[in-house]
C-alpha cells in the first residue's frame, strides 16, 4: 500500500476484502455447497459488557465502516492470492469475483452512547454477503469505540479546557489516523497527526520537541529561532533544563504576548502553579500553559484546580486508557428457513448460541430505544424483538446506514462529535463520574 492509499488521496481505492479472517471465506464456501448461502440473515454487533468500571460506551468508526463496506471487492490480485494458497475452490472464487454487498445496514449513529446488549449495528442480507463483513466491521468498531470512550472520559475531566491528541508515535501508523478521528468524535479539539488532519479535516497542532532545544547552542537560541519562524503566539517548551530560567527566557524572547508554554515533565500541579505565578509577574498574563506527559483522565481530573489551559494526550488515549477494545461481537440472530433471498416477506427464525457460560446471546432481529424519566433524563436502554411500544416509537436509536448496498448516511465528522456531546448530556449525572461503577443505564429486554 502506498502513501496515497494511506492518506486517502483521490487515486484507485484499495480493497478492504482481505481485512478478514480466513474462516469467513471457508464458511462461505461450505454454505455455497450446502445451498444455505442465500438464506436471508440478520447479524448484530453488540457487547455483552462494558470494559470494567466504565459507565457508558461511545459508538465510533461508523463512517469508516461505511467506507470499508463500499470498498469490499475481490479483484484479480486478491483472487489470485486466494487461488495460489489453495484457500478456496474455483466456484467460490467465481462467486467472490462478483461480490458486492447489496443488503441493508442499520446502526446507532456515530457518536451515540451504548450499553451492554445494545444492538450497535445490524447487518441484513444473504448469509453469504453478510458473513464476509464480520471481521472488518469488528476491527473498526472495537478500536475506534475504545478510543472514543477514553476521549469522552478525558473530555469530561478537562471541562472547557481544550484537548490535543498526540498519540501517533505510540501506535501503528494507520491506527494513529483512526485514533485521531475517534478522539475528535469523543471530544478532542486537535491532533498532531497530519494524515488525520488531511483525511478527516481535523484541526492540527504542533510546534517543537526537546530535540529542537538541544540542537541549538543555548535555550535562548532555540526560542529565538522558533519565535522568528512561527511568531510570538507560538508555544515554547520550557522543561528541557530549568523551568524557571526557561520561562524567563521565553518571555524575554517573545515578549508578553507569548502564546503559550508547554510543560512535559515533573509534578505538573506544582510546576503549573509556579509557572503561572512567574508568567504573571513577568507581565505575560495572557500566556497559556499547556501540559503533556503521559496524561489520562485521572491525571487530567487531578489538574482541575491547576492554572492549566490545555492538555496534550498520547499513549493513554490511543490505547483506550487501559481498555484497547470494547469486546464487541458480530452474531447471527435471525435467518430464513429457505434460500429465497428475493423474498423480504419470508419469515425470519430467531437463532442464538445457547451453550452454558457468559457467551450466550439473545436471538431475534432487534430494535432499541432509550426511555426517559419525567425530567427528560435517560433511565433505561430498552431492547426488543417484537412491536415497538408506542411510548418508545419516537426514541428509537437505530438509523439506516446502507440500503440495498448503497450508503445513505454519510455525514461530516462534526455531526458525530456534536451528537456525542448531546448524548452524553442526556445521561444521568453519574455517567460523568470517573470512579469505577456499573453501566449508568440498565438494559431491559422486551
Amino acid at each position: 500500500m502506498n502513501v496515497a492509499d494511506l492518506l486517502g488521496l483521490p487515486v484507485a481505492v484499495p480493497s478492504t476484502a482481505l481485512f478478514t479472517d480466513q474462516y469467513e471465506l471457508t464458511m462461505l464456501q461450505a454454505a455455497l455447497r450446502s445451498g444455505t448461502a442465500d438464506r436471508r440473515s440478520v447479524f448484530e454487533v453488540f457487547t455483552r459488557r462494558l470494559p470494567e468500571g466504565r459507565r457508558y460506551g461511545v459508538v465510533a468508526g461508523t463512517g469508516r465502516v461505511l467506507d470499508a463496506v463500499e470498498n469490499f471487492r475481490f479483484d484479480e490480485t486478491i483472487l489470485g492470492f486466494l487461488r495460489e494458497r489453495g484457500i478456496l475452490d474455483e466456484p467460490t472464487l467465481g462467486w467472490l469475483a462478483d461480490y458486492r454487498f447489496r443488503g441493508d445496514i442499520w446502526g446507532y449513529p456515530e457518536g451515540e452512547v451504548y450499553f451492554p446488549g445494545s444492538p450497535i449495528m445490524r447487518v441484513e442480507g444473504t448469509f453469504a454477503e453478510a458473513v464476509l463483513l464480520e471481521t472488518v466491521i469488528l476491527s473498526i468498531l472495537n478500536h475506534d469505540s475504545a478510543v472514543a470512550a477514553a476521549a469522552s472520559r478525558m473530555a469530561v475531566a478537562a471541562g472547557d479546557r481544550p484537548l490535543m491528541e498526540m498519540g501517533a508515535r505510540r501506535t501503528h501508523e494507520l491506527a494513529a489516523v483512526a485514533a485521531a478521528r475517534s478522539a475528535y468524535v469523543g471530544g478532542f479539539h486537535r491532533t498532531s497527526d497530519l494524515a488525520a488532519g488531511f483525511r478527516y479535516n481535523i484541526p492540527t497542532v504542533g510546534t517543537s520537541a526537546h530535540a529542537f532545544t538541544l540542537l541549538h547552542d543555548t535555550e535562548r537560541d532555540a526560542f529565538t529561532a522558533q519565535v522568528d519562524t512561527l511568531g510570538s503566539g507560538t508555544t515554547l517548551l520550557v522543561d528541557t533544563f530549568d523551568v524557571t530560567e526557561a520561562v524567563r527566557t521565553a518571555v524575554e524572547v517573545a515578549g508578553p504576548d507569548l502564546g503559550a508554554v508547554r510543560i512535559d515533565s515533573g509534578d505538573l500541579l506544582l510546576v503549573a502553579h509556579r509557572v503561572r505565578q512567574q508568567l504573571d509577574e513577568l507581565g505575560a498574563t495572557k500566556t497559556k500553559i499547556v501540559v503533556t506527559s503521559d496524561l489520562d483522565e485521572y491525571a487530567i481530573a487531578s489538574l482541575a484546580a491547576a492554572p492549566v489551559d490545555a492538555y496534550g494526550v498520547g499513549t493513554q488515549l490511543v490505547t483506550g486508557s487501559g481498555h484497547p477494545t470494547c469486546s464487541m461481537v458480530y452474531k447471527l440472530v435471525a435467518r430464513a428457513d429457505s434460500g429465497d433471498a428475493d423474498d423480504p416477506a419470508a419469515p425470519l427464525r430467531p437463532v442464538a448460541k445457547k451453550s452454558m457460560g457468559a457467551k450466550s446471546s439473545v436471538g431475534g432481529r432487534k430494535w432499541a430505544a432509550r426511555r426517559l424519566d419525567a425530567d427528560g433524563v435517560a433511565e433505561a436502554e430498552v431492547v426488543g424483538t417484537g412491536p415497538v411500544p408506542e411510548a418508545l416509537a419516537g426514541r428509537q436509536l437505530l438509523v439506516p446506514l446502507v440500503r440495498g448496498g448503497e450508503v445513505v448516511a454519510r455525514e461530516p465528522l462534526d455531526a458525530a462529535r456534536d451528537r456525542h456531546i448531546a448524548a452524553r448530556a442526556g445521561l444521568p449525572l453519574s455517567a460523568t463520574q470517573l470512579s469505577r461503577g456499573e453501566p449508568v443505564l440498565p438494559t431491559e429486554y422486551l
